[in-house]
């Protein structure tokens, strides 16, 4: 479930990256007469003796009052994975932090050191998304972006696209980015659905999102222009924002790509971009959804169409040596992948279109 929601960024740091948030903070910390983390020591920060060191400077601050030092030390304990520990700091601040009420939310939902607890997660995050509190706003976005997944797929609340959407747009702020670029993405995606169809708005958050740097609305702008989905047609935004996309590593934009140089016949194009994406198997997408935050039903289609390229392009000979057992190969792993990308496929060299 982890995959499905938004940690904030800001907060939810590698330790690494934390202890030189913490050096920030608070400058070359001391305690008594030893300076016991730097800035040197911050950016080099990957051992565990330094995680010692910062939650013994933690514990100091926060034994003498020091409200941020007490989230901090939760927060450490969360990048350790030593869950109860976070838990237990993160229950005692939820009535005046934010922060830890929202990652609190957010270890009821994956059920990180606890029991999941859809119900109570939803609770928090609804109380972090009404918050006043000024030190709110870095977490306010990912609650709202939450709670509309949430109530798309049903966790803890009864379904309602309705109220997905309309958390989604209080998130997106108007496609500010201050916003949550996840819910403008989400939203792009969302009006793409067959049961709340608008592709015109589906155009603009996604033209929104990949503004505010959303790699997955990059690819699918990419889309819609190639098909004229929202927006008049125009091979050349389509062709930029596709290249651009499938070069940070969209695997959606990609295949896509490799359809229009293939379309184009510029075979030895399709071929070589096919070919690079085609090594890739299942058991890729999961790790490629976390690293590119993209969805992983659209990395299949992307896998999927370049394989099915490809071993058109073997079958044929066209911009690669034929080999008609490496073909029928791709075709088999093209299927296990996506099956339903490659029946559309197949039809369409059925009827003389590829």
């Amino acid at each position: 479930m982890e995959s499905d929601f938004e940690t904030n960024s800001r907060e939810n740091l590698k330790s690494g990256r934390l202890i030189n948030a913490i050096s920030n903070v608070y400058g070359d910390v001391t305690l008594g007469d030893t300076v016991i983390i730097n800035t040197v020591d911050a950016e080099a920060a990957d051992s565990g003796s330094l995680v010692g060191k910062a939650e013994i400077f933690l514990k100091s601050r926060a034994d003498r009052g020091d409200e941020q030092a007490v989230f901090l030390l939760g927060q450490l304990y969360y990048e350790e994975c030593q869950y109860a520990k976070a838990e237990e700091i993160f229950d005692s601040i939820k009535d005046t932090d934010s922060k830890a009420l929202y990652q609190l939310a957010v270890m009821y939902f994956d059920g990180l050191g606890t029991s999941v607890d859809l119900s109570k997660a939803v609770e928090y995050m609804k109380r972090v998304a009404s918050s006043n509190d000024p030190e709110a706003t870095s977490v306010k976005q990912c609650a709202l972006f939450n709670l509309g997944a949430a109530y798309l797929e049903g966790y803890g609340v009864r379904p309602s696209r309705e109220e997905a959407e309309r958390y989604w747009l209080l998130a997106a702020e108007d496609g500010s980015p201050s916003g949550s670029v996840k819910a403008q993405s989400s939203l792009g995606l969302f009006y793409s659905h067959p049961d709340t169809p608008d592709l015109k708005k589906a155009f603009f958050w996604h033209s929104e999102a990949c503004g505010n740097g959303s790699l997955e609305s990059q690819g699918a702008l990419g889309v819609m222009y190639l098909y004229g989905l929202g927006i008049q047609k125009d091979h050349q935004s389509a062709l930029l924002c596709l290249k651009e996309a499938s070069e940070r590593g969209n695997v959606y934009a990609t295949g896509h790509l490799v359809a229009f140089y293939y379309s184009r016949k510029l075979y030895s194009n399709a071929t070589a971009l096919a070919k690079r994406i085609s090594e890739y198997g299942p058991e890729d997408i999961g790790a490629m959804a976390r690293n590119i935050e993209c969805l992983p039903e659209y990395i299949s289609k992307g896998i999927a169409m370049a394989m099915f390229y490809y071993a058109r392009c073997l079958q044929l000979g066209k911009g690669a040596q034929q080999d008609m057992e490496e073909a029928k190969r791709y075709f088999s792993k093209a299927a296990q992948i996506n099956h339903e990308v490659c029946k559309e496929l197949q039809t369409d060299v059925t009827y003389e279109r590829m």
